[in-house]
């Protein structure tokens, strides 16, 4: 589990950026699920909100904010541009939602999901 992010008299509590991670990744056309692809499934079924596993954030020593977050796919969706859609909508939503700079975003592909 993550630990709470403190910056300019600011503090979160350990899954607060990870729900904000999860739910800007998922936002983005062509990303099917968000988080480790083991848990999507028990996932989605027992979880009220995004689990923030298969999502890490942390502070460097800059006071930015480092992330890396795990998504599976569409296929027949350009993955290069899912991941940099990805990127660009999660370091929006952290700088929007909290005031944070993001240093990185670390995009996983995990897997290809098909439409069923």
């Amino acid at each position: 589990m993550s630990e709470e992010l403190y910056v300019d008299g600011l503090g979160l509590a350990p899954g607060v950026m990870e729900t904000i991670v999860a739910i800007a990744a998922k936002e983005v056309e062509g990303v099917a699920s968000v988080g480790s692809s083991t848990f999507t499934g028990l996932r989605s079924r027992f979880a009220a909100k995004p689990a923030g596993q298969g999502i890490d954030v942390s502070m460097n020593e800059e006071q930015g904010v480092d992330v890396a977050v795990h998504i599976d796919v569409f296929y027949g969706k350009p993955i290069p541009q899912v991941a940099e859609a990805v990127r660009q909508t999660v370091a929006d939503a952290v700088a929007t939602q909290v005031g944070f700079t993001v240093s990185s975003v670390d995009v996983y592909v995990d897997g290809i999901r098909f439409n069923n």
